[in-house]
């Protein structure tokens, strides 16, 4: 009988009974975490929600589907809250908010990255962001590296129109933001 051990990419790889004690052993890596912050307001009877769209050369030319909240992962141990405030302001250079914060709770998305939210009330001109960057070699295996920014704009939208721009899995999130909100 041999048992099964994962292996550093994820794959298992059998092996004899006196390394895995006869039983099948199975570390399952823990998914990738994120925190954000869903920032929202309401304007003449409408909710509005901040989205903002990934600054890498991959994302350029998309629209739909491509956009997100201001968001950052964090490893075990971290305070996600601590993080999504953090990451709010590395996404979009402005303070976050601090009061009124509601948790939405946690979804996953497509490639396995568990994102947890809050959402808060507040406004601020999605003209004016400005992002952390990072460096990344493009066009890629050509040894040149580029700086980026981590964001390269922001934007209010409707709710309709915020689905529409939302990676899918974040739609879930205005659902669940309408219904901590009184009726609109």
């Amino acid at each position: 009988m041999h048992g099964m051990l994962t292996g550093g990419a994820g794959g298992q790889v059998r092996c004899p009974p006196e390394v895995a004690g006869g039983l099948e052993v199975r570390s399952a890596e823990m998914p990738k975490q994120s925190a954000g912050i869903l920032l929202y307001r309401v304007r003449e009877g409408a909710v509005e929600v901040l989205l903002v769209h990934p600054g890498r050369p991959f994302w350029a030319k998309r629209d739909l589907g491509a956009w997100s909240i201001p968001k950052g992962e964090y490893a075990q141990g971290d305070d996600p809250l601590a993080v999504a405030l953090r990451e709010f302001e590395e996404e979009t250079g402005h303070p976050p908010p601090q009061a009124g914060l509601r948790e939405l709770g946690a979804i996953r998305q497509r490639g396995g990255k568990v994102l947890t939210v809050w959402a808060a009330a507040g406004d601020l001109d999605a003209a004016t962001i400005a992002s952390n960057s990072f460096t990344l070699e493009w066009p890629p295996r050509s040894g040149a590296l580029r700086e980026f920014p981590e964001v390269d704009r922001a934007g209010w939208f409707d709710l309709d129109s915020a689905r529409e721009k939302l990676l899918s899995a974040q739609g879930e999130l205005l659902d669940r933001l309408l219904a901590t909100l009184p009726q609109h």
